[in-house]
């Protein structure tokens, strides 16, 4: 497994351990604390009878599950115990076999919280013969919203029980969760939220459009033998994996969209080096561990401060060394300033040349964006913006207080100017408009129709017409209708209204052929019309 020597989290967490004490462990990531609770916990296995599930371990993702399921396997090679890791996604024979594992009772169960009370509703999980319970990642489930699944977990185990609580940082609701299903625990507290020592940070300042030529001139000048690259969007990760396989750089991408098989074997290929470069998202931040990982990109800054140090925590993990490379946009200035101050430290910030990534970099400049991530001042809100800023002097050189008093069609003794409708203050056709707008809202107030509300004003009287010129001579009178022709009947009564309706429609029968004459159409109105019996 690659250990020579104990790390210090190994060294204070595993006597501890074997003392039987619940325990508190927090470490920075990287450090060896999945060994630091295994090795004693296959030791006391070691001397148990199996046959029944002696060991819960409980973790945020089913790859850390997976990966957890891998590491008992090789450290328990010459120990008789048998494990299993649930988590869901997988195929339906996998539920199967997770039931019978349940049923018949593995030595050691990892599983996600989730898939766990699942298999617990349906009755047939029993732990009770249960002596040692581990949250790892503890802080990765608390943000995740596991909290109360673990504490309906806890409520079905014996109480009688050992608890191991190991998390890479240490919020205050950790140590109030903590409190709840911990008994008088022993703490171990060792450079929490630090990065790793051997982990060369470099940030550089870049747009977006960017970003991909100044990585291509990274893989060039730096020996990249593999690489995690990080990213917040998941619709990006396919992208993003286009672009390099274009660039001739092979990749291939993990994102919660892929099902979990194609995931698995992703992660598989890419520990035994089939391809150099990994594009995924925080789903394997947390606890992956990847040997020989020369380099982790940070394609967008993390939104969250502890974030970043689990991400760069992928490379130089067991006292290795590693390269951590940040790009940071103009959008994420705000977000480095947490991040520096989380690891008590600043970083250099790199320019670029214009030749690498089409233009000049921006300038490290946070104060003009320190309000797009919801940065909160003593008088702001979680929109960000507001503060306690100074408004400076007013336009009349007054430092502050009171404003003066406007006089009438006044403002400050300034001319305000016409009004951008064209209108007068005291237009009577503006004050009729707001008589009726405020007749209206107390007719809705008072339930009743604001139509009936309204007044119309009134109209103003039509001009009287102009007599006519004179010398005009009057117009001539219309020339009489020509007489019907000889032996053609008069038109029926009901006919000639018909004329005028369709006159009236216009156009809108066109096409439909002219009506029969023969009475045949009236006979057809008065059929289909309803019978007054």
């Amino acid at each position: 497994m690659n250990y020579l020597n104990a790390t210090p989290i190994q060294e204070q967490a595993i006597p501890k351990i074997l003392a039987g004490k619940d325990l508190i462990a927090c470490a920075q990531t990287g450090t060896g604390k999945t060994a630091a609770y295994l090795v004693p916990l296959l030791d006391r296995i070691s001397h148990a009878k199996h046959g029944t599930t002696s060991t819960l371990v409980l973790v945020p993702t089913r790859e850390l599950a997976t990966q957890i399921d891998e590491q008992v396997t090789g450290f328990g090679y010459f120990v008789e115990a048998s494990s299993i890791a649930i988590y869901g996604g997988g195929k339906s024979e996998n539920w199967e076999q997770q039931k019978r594992a349940l049923t018949s009772g593995a030595d050691i169960i990892i599983a996600t919280p989730g898939r766990l009370i699942a298999h617990m509703q349906l009755g047939y999980v029993k732990f009770d013969d249960l002596k040692y319970l581990v949250l790892d990642e503890a802080d990765k489930m608390m943000d995740m919203g596991f909290a109360d699944d673990i504490l309906n977990i806890v409520r079905q185990l014996p109480k009688q029980r050992q608890t191991l609580l190991f998390s890479a940082t240490m919020p205050n609701k950790i140590k109030d969760f903590s409190q709840q299903i911990l008994q008088d625990p022993d703490e171990v507290r060792l450079a929490v939220s630090k990065p790793a020592a051997g982990i060369n940070q470099q940030f550089y300042m870049t747009f977006d459009h960017q970003k991909l030529p100044v990585l291509e001139h990274l893989i060039k000048a730096q020996d990249v033998q593999s690489m995690v690259l990080f990213t917040s969007k998941k619709a990006a990760v396919a992208g993003i994996v286009r672009s390099l396989n274009k660039l001739g750089y092979p990749a291939q991408g993990i994102s919660s969209d892929r099902t979990q098989e194609e995931r698995e074997a992703t992660m598989r290929a890419f520990k035994n080096k089939q391809f150099p470069i990994l594009v995924a998202t925080d789903v394997v931040s947390r606890g992956i561990d990847i040997d020989s990982l020369s380099h982790v990109v940070n394609f967008d800054v993390p939104r969250a401060a502890e974030d970043y140090v689990h991400r760069i925590g992928r490379t130089a993990r067991a006292a290795t060394t590693g390269t951590a490379i940040t790009f940071i946009a103009d959008q994420d200035q705000d977000r480095i300033v947490k991040i520096e101050k989380l690891i008590e430290r600043e970083i250099e910030k790199q320019a670029i040349t214009e030749g690498l990534g089409y233009g000049p970099a921006p300038e490290f400049d946070p104060k003009r964006f320190s309000g797009l991530h919801g940065k909160t001042g003593p008088r702001g809100d979680s929109r960000g913006g507001g503060g306690s800023r100074d408004r400076g002097p007013r336009r009349d050189g007054e430092a502050g207080g009171a404003r003066p008093p406007r006089a009438e069609g006044d403002r400050n003794g300034r001319d305000r100017g016409p009004r951008r409708d064209g209108e007068a203050k005291n237009d009577p056709q503006r004050a009729e408009r707001l008589a009726n707008a405020a007749a209206r809202l107390a007719a809705i107030d008072a339930g009743q129709s604001p139509v009936a509300a309204y007044v119309a004003p009134p109209r103003e009287p039509r001009p009287p017409r102009e007599p006519r010129p004179e010398g005009e001579a009057p117009r001539p009178p219309r020339e009489p209708r020509a007489p019907r022709p000889d032996g053609e009947a008069p038109r029926a009564e009901g006919e000639a209204a018909e004329g005028q309706r369709r006159r009236k429609r216009g156009g809108r029968n066109r096409g439909k052929g002219p009506r029969p004459t023969d009475g045949s159409a009236a006979a057809s109105d008065a059929s289909a019309a309803p019978s007054a019996e």
